[in-house]
């Protein structure tokens, strides 16, 4: 991505809001999460998009979602409390955590959330006093050697212990009505989700023949990619393995799905100040008033590598104009570790410039830390569903 193509992007013009607003601050955008949840819904008709609130919980955008007729899926009590106090009609969301406590599913009950995630006995017996009260998804371990973020080495049954997981519920008198499965967070392709689906869908048919209540939801989770590099990705390309699979499932059956990254990482942009400046092993360093304990948490919890942006104060002045320089960026604690990249390509910049690093709205202010006693970086909310005309909020 260049710097002319963010700059134009929707309009924003970034140097006035780090004048305006000070640094750090993130950018959110809730026309770009609009964007995002249609282009997805377009690449899998038919299926219920529930978006997972942890990759970045902030009211603006299940507002944004909402008005689109958006579900939700919810994994505590915090994403809970979040949806009901913004009167988000219980019948849209669903508790996907497969490890709750019974407070967790008291919490999730009162509110009016009746379907959950369990993938062992353990968690079947947990429901058994709200049998009359649930209804069940059981979650099947499916593991994408390709996929970033590996989610099936701690949740979901293997493939072959389904059965008498099924069979345990059945015993419990719990009432199981679909399975669901997560391949893995930046999956390289759908090849993964579609064996997933098919595999269940011989699930479903077995289980229609031998059980008196068939099984009739999927949910494929998610792990629908975004880029960080720049080149995008063509979704309805990596939606049409899964599509294929999908239309071989019974008709009685309704598929959701659990998007996070896809939805929200595009949708938030980072504006960091350059508080220090200084050279060490003959390359300049320069220190950011944000860091990896904060806005750029993701690159150490989610192996992300945003892209950097140099953005200089003085807007006649070109960073590059002696040509490029490799830097390192460091955040503003006194730990070590807290650097954002070693090889960023920033041009020469001063005390006072700016870094914008656009793609961080996924697992990035979710997993920011107060370490150091510094603040979360404040969002500043645009293009928000509320608005006639876009205005700028900090929440």
């Amino acid at each position: 991505m260049t710097t002319t193509a963010l700059f134009d992007s929707n309009g924003i013009d970034w140097r006035t809001l780090a004048e305006t607003h000070g640094t750090p601050l993130l950018v959110l955008d809730c026309d770009r999460i609009g964007l995002q949840y249609d282009a997805l819904a377009r690449a899998l008709p038919g299926v219920e998009l529930h978006y997972a609130i942890k990759s970045l919980p902030h009211p603006e955008v299940v507002r944004t979602l909402a008005a689109r007729g958006a579900r939700f899926d919810l994994a505590t009590q915090g994403e809970v409390d979040l949806v009901e106090g913004l009167g988000i009609d219980a019948r849209r969301t669903i508790h996907t955590h497969p490890i709750k406590t019974d407070q967790d599913i008291r919490r999730a009950l009162r509110y009016g959330c009746t379907t959950f995630v369990a993938d062992n006995s353990a968690e079947l017996a947990k429901f058994t006093p709200y049998r009359h009260r649930v209804a069940l998804l059981l979650r099947v371990a499916f593991r994408d050697p390709d996929a970033q973020v590996d989610l099936s080495a701690k949740f979901g049954c293997a493939p072959e212990a389904l059965n008498a997981l099924l069979a345990e519920a059945d015993r419990r008198e719990l009432h199981v009505k679909g399975l669901s499965f997560h391949v893995g967070s930046q999956a390289a392709g759908g090849t993964a989700q579609a064996d997933a689906i098919r595999f269940c869908a011989e699930a479903f048919t077995a289980r229609r023949r031998n059980a008196r209540a068939p099984l009739s939801v999927l949910d494929i989770g998610g792990g629908f990619p975004v880029s960080y590099d720049g080149r995008g990705v063509d979704i309805e390309a990596f939606c049409a393995p899964i599509r294929s699979a999908l239309a071989a499932l019974p008709d009685h059956v309704r598929v959701i799905a659990e998007p996070g990254r896809f939805i929200s990482a595009p949708a938030m942009t980072s504006i960091s100040g350059i508080v220090g400046v200084a050279e060490r092993g003959g390359r300049p360093w320069y220190y950011l008033d944000d860091g990896v304990y904060g806005s750029f948490s993701g690159r150490i919890y989610d192996h992300a590598r945003y892209p950097l942006i140099p953005l200089t104060r003085d807007a006649e002045r070109d960073p590059f104009a002696g040509g490029q320089v490799t830097a390192t960026l460091a955040g503003p604690t006194c730990d070590s570790i807290d650097v954002i990249a070693e090889d960023a390509a920033l041009g020469a910049l001063e005390i006072g410039d700016y870094v914008i690093a656009p793609m961080i709205g996924a697992y990035s202010s979710a997993s920011a830390t107060t370490f150091n006693s510094i603040p979360r970086t404040p969002i500043l909310a645009i293009n928000t569903v509320e608005e006639q005309a876009p205005e700028l909020r900090i929440v």
